[in-house]
């Protein structure tokens, strides 16, 4: 039997999202180093005030986000007025998209950019352009001058994932100034509390009309089960996405555990250098070894095999030893691994298993 209904032009071609993987078939003490969790988790003021709403489940909740939109700009000196709470950054992606990118619409992103800004766009009906980088760097004049009439949307996440790369705020200004007028500069934010005094570039949203800031507190707040975002921008910008969210997008416990998390500035500095400490080791052990490794500004590594095939079975030793990386291959970056930044002893047996892997690989 046929039918009539029919889903809207591009949804078809949207290919599925692949989380990192989180189990291994067979092993019970695996260690998921796949999806740039936080691996000391979220604080302790954070659970207890997710604890704390057990009691209250059946009200809803706050509607406006002022507790936790007042934390955020207590903490990042932004405006409360021009803040958005959603869930999980990845919803404000797919706001931008819905609002501002429809049919014969581009969306613009870097070759190597977070795979939710080529789906949304695809899922508003527009066309996503990717745009080449320089040595997995965003390239700021191939941006510009991939920019048409048709351009809506121009995503750039700084840093970057799966890289690790940053560019410079100079470099960033420049590509907004030099963007037409109809069209929005997002910047996803979502690794910048990694960066000691990085402020996500909500600076340069407060000093223009045309860039839309987005942040997370997945990564370094630990709230990734909760599912928890938050975006600034000019006030049109957040009039325009309030009236498409949902009025209940964020649950009370995930509102009360994020107001815990962002206050709880101790436990984020703490979290951040730690993360300094091992990224640095997991780089330097890495080049130490052969492969190739970017500075990263973020919670994870990119390592760089000789091929292909030497990452896919490095891949496989990391597995058999009990560790979940990410392969990078629908970034375009079949010849890398992308390694999470975990606590220091698993840092460690990381190194471990890719030195004895490659005193034994053959190419």
């Amino acid at each position: 039997m046929t039918t009539r209904i029919k889903p809207q032009p591009g949804v078809m071609s949207i290919q599925l999202y692949e989380g990192g993987k989180g189990h291994i078939q067979g092993q019970s003490n695996t260690v998921k180093l796949s999806s740039n969790e936080n691996p000391w988790g979220a604080s302790e003021g954070a659970k207890q005030a997710y604890q704390s709403l057990a009691g209250e489940l059946h009200i809803y909740p706050c509607s406006d986000h002022a507790a936790l939109r007042t934390a955020i700009s207590e903490v990042h000196n932004v405006d409360a007025e021009r803040v958005i709470c959603s869930n999980g950054s990845d919803e404000l992606i797919s706001l931008l998209c819905q609002a501002y990118a429809g049919a014969g619409d581009e969306v613009l992103f870097t070759e190597h950019g977070f795979l939710m800004y080529k789906l949304c766009a695809q899922a508003a009906g527009a066309t996503p352009v990717a745009v080449s980088e320089i040595e997995r760097c965003t390239d700021v004049d191939a941006l510009l001058n991939a920019t048409n009439e048709n351009t809506k949307l121009v995503f750039i996440a700084n840093p970057n994932n799966p890289t690790g790369t940053m560019i410079s705020e100079k470099d960033v200004a420049r590509l907004a100034d030099g963007l037409p007028d109809h069209t929005l500069l997002v910047l996803d934010g979502a690794y910048a509390e990694f960066v000691e005094g990085f402020d996500g570039h909500a600076g340069l949203v407060d000093e223009r009309k045309n860039v839309f800031m987005t942040r997370t507190f997945s990564k370094i707040y630990g709230l990734g089960g909760l599912r928890l975002g938050w975006g600034y921008g000019p006030a049109e910008i957040i009039n325009t996405l309030h009236r498409i969210r949902g009025p209940f997008n964020v649950n009370a416990g995930v509102l009360a555990a994020g107001e815990a998390a962002v206050r709880d500035m101790n436990y984020t500095s703490n979290c951040r250098k730690i993360n300094l400490q091992w990224a640095e080791f997991l780089r330097e052990n890495l080049l130490s070894i052969g492969i190739a490794c970017d500075v990263s500004q973020t919670n994870f590594v990119l390592a760089r095999f000789g091929s292909e095939a030497e990452a896919d079975a490095a891949d496989v030793a990391l597995a058999e030893a009990g560790f979940l990386v990410r392969a990078v291959k629908s970034y375009g970056l079949a010849e890398c691994l992308r390694i999470t930044v975990g606590k220091g002893v698993d840092c460690e047996r990381v190194i471990l298993v890719l030195r004895e892997f490659k005193d034994g690989w053959v190419a």
